[in-house]
């Protein structure tokens, strides 16, 4: 079974993953700004901080919201935890990733 801290190191490499390929193509940062717009009207009431505050730092652009994204402290730890980013990687990225991550772990 994982540590807690041993999840939150596994969510910080795929968020980097995730903002080398927004990065690549900025537009990609248009369906976070739409999933968090749709789970504010859908998720439970003890979400809804976070959901704000991603649209906030979302809304300042693509620099302010991916160094949030990547950054390594307990607020962008807990930010993770409802992370928005969840369509910009495809299937087989985020498979292949989660497959790397468990080799590496194993090693």
């Amino acid at each position: 079974m994982q540590t807690h801290q041993e999840i939150d190191e596994r969510s910080l490499a795929l968020h980097r993953l995730i903002a080398e390929k927004i990065r690549r193509d900025p537009v990609l940062l248009d369906s976070a700004k739409e999933t968090v717009a749709r789970w504010q009207t859908m998720v439970c009431q003890s979400s809804q901080p976070y959901l704000a505050e991603w649209a906030s730092i979302l809304a300042q652009g693509a620099e302010a919201s991916l160094a949030m994204a990547v950054e390594d402290s307990p607020r962008a730890t807990a930010l993770r935890q409802s992370s928005p980013f969840t369509k910009v990687l495809s299937n087989a990225e985020r498979f292949a990733f989660l497959k790397a991550w468990k080799s590496h772990e194993t090693q």
